[in-house]
């Protein structure tokens, strides 16, 4: 059985050579899943984060403008169903949209009904903008994924899926146990 050169094992499979060698009581299985999707996020974060700042918007900002443009005609949604959106967190949806209004991209309007209810909505330099991001954002995506056939790319989102499923549940089992 041949030995693997140094250049042939990423960074994970040595570092699970080391705790095999260090720690050989231990399963550092997870770590062959875990450590690796743990490194392809910063690195994805990193190639998404540049895309999007070189246009003057946050990552943060950029969840806004999509929320706002996914919501459809008239493109506009209160903070609270901003942060209900899935990817923008309530605790900072009043500093964003201040940030978005005042770069143009936003308007807030109060409810003609209720004049309590604010919505932000954007502007047509708002529309623009995250209609040309948005549609970047997508070929940075496809490029980043070009090393995966479409047939690849499904399997890994359904096991994306049922992993965000099994890390859903562990919180549901720690749960049971504490109780």
């Amino acid at each position: 059985m041949a030995t693997s050169r140094p250049s042939d094992r990423d960074a994970v499979a040595r570092v699970i050579e080391d705790w095999a060698r260090e720690r050989p009581d231990l399963d550092t299985s997870p770590l062959e899943v875990l450590a690796r999707l743990h490194r392809s996020y910063l690195r994805y974060s990193t190639r998404l984060t540049s895309s999007i700042e070189r246009h003057g918007l946050s990552v943060a900002g950029f969840d806004v403008l999509t929320a706002l443009r996914r919501a459809g005609r008239p493109h506009r949604l209160t903070a609270g169903q901003l942060a209900d959106s899935g990817l923008v967190s309530s605790a900072g949806v009043t500093l964003r949209i201040d940030r978005l209004e005042k770069d143009g991209l936003i308007v807030r309007e109060r409810d003609a009904d209720d004049r309590r209810v604010v919505y932000s909505r954007l502007t047509d330099k708002g529309l623009a903008t995250v209609d040309g991001v948005f549609a970047e954002h997508l070929d940075n995506e496809r490029r980043m994924l070009d090393g995966m056939s479409p047939a690849e790319r499904r399997q890994l989102a359904r096991l994306l899926r049922k992993l965000e499923q099994s890390i859903l549940g562990s919180d549901d089992e720690r749960t049971d146990d504490v109780g």
